[in-house]
């Protein structure tokens, strides 16, 4: 008999309560049979679930051999769609050319990674449901003037409507991690590209939290800006206090003052 034992390099906390596998399932929210791709899938409590739905074209993404075996026994009729290896090393071209749905109960300790991940593949993944440590889920979802609203909160709020569905406590976990949890949902907005550079766009979000603490004026002084962009009005703000829609506007104008620069 296969047996999965909890890794903790993996930060692996495996959940055991039925019920909420099958209401993260639930959150899934599908208009028509779709790719859908379980991130750590491990003994397979949501994959019950998600192979029961007829609208899940699913596919499993574990990198553990013990959860591999696991699952090749209890779930057979899905060993082909199983992918052996780490989602993070993973192109997702190649599982597919279709839009991606993506669900799991992710590794706290790898979750930003996981998110960057699907921000270079925005255009391809529509939807993104898990479940994650609540301090996570909450920076994810905050809105400008908070102080847990950072880097990620800008570039996924970009291009996802972000929800916190509801909050999961430790017990219904083995073992149980010593945090809270939640469960997220993130749907592709309507934005298909950025105004501005994507690559500068991010550069200036990063360094911009980098320094938090500082106005912007100080935090970006590494990218060398023109003055004519030292002097716009948001360069007295701190990064927190920019919106999505703002972090854009400046890029664009540290875009229109390089472009001005390289003509001269």
């Amino acid at each position: 008999m296969t047996v999965v034992r909890p890794k903790k390099f993996l930060g692996q906390h495996f959940l055991k309560d039925k019920n909420i596998a099958s209401k993260i399932v639930a959150s899934l929210q599908l208009k028509e049979k779709s790719f859908v791709l379980e991130i750590g899938p491990g003994t397979g409590v949501l994959t019950e679930f998600l192979s029961q739905r007829p609208d899940v074209d699913l596919q499993l993404a574990e990198i553990d051999r013990e959860s591999v075996a696991y699952l090749k026994v209890h779930f057979p009729h899905l060993t082909p769609r199983i992918h052996e290896g780490d989602f993070l090393e993973m192109n997702l071209n190649d599982l597919t050319n279709n839009k991606i749905h993506i669900i799991g109960n992710f590794p706290y300790n790898i979750s930003s990674q996981i998110f960057f991940k699907i921000l270079d593949h925005h255009d391809q993944v529509e939807q993104v449901v898990c479940m994650l440590q609540k301090e996570v889920a909450d920076r994810l979802a905050e809105k400008e003037g908070s102080k847990t609203y950072g880097i990620l909160s800008v570039l996924l709020q970009a291009f996802y409507k972000i929800e916190l569905l509801y909050k999961v406590p430790p017990g219904v976990f083995y073992p149980p991690p010593n945090v809270m949890s939640a469960v997220i949902r993130l749907l592709r907005n309507e934005r298909t590209r950025l105004s501005c550079d994507e690559v500068l766009f991010r550069k200036v979000v990063k360094q911009s939290f980098q320094n938090r603490r500082k106005t912007l004026r100080n935090a970006l002084k590494p990218l060398n800006l023109p003055d004519s962009v030292l002097k716009h009005p948001f360069m007295d703000k701190r990064a927190e206090q920019l919106s999505v829609e703002n972090f854009i506007s400046l890029t664009t104008e540290i875009e229109k003052s390089r472009g001005a620069s390289h003509k001269i």
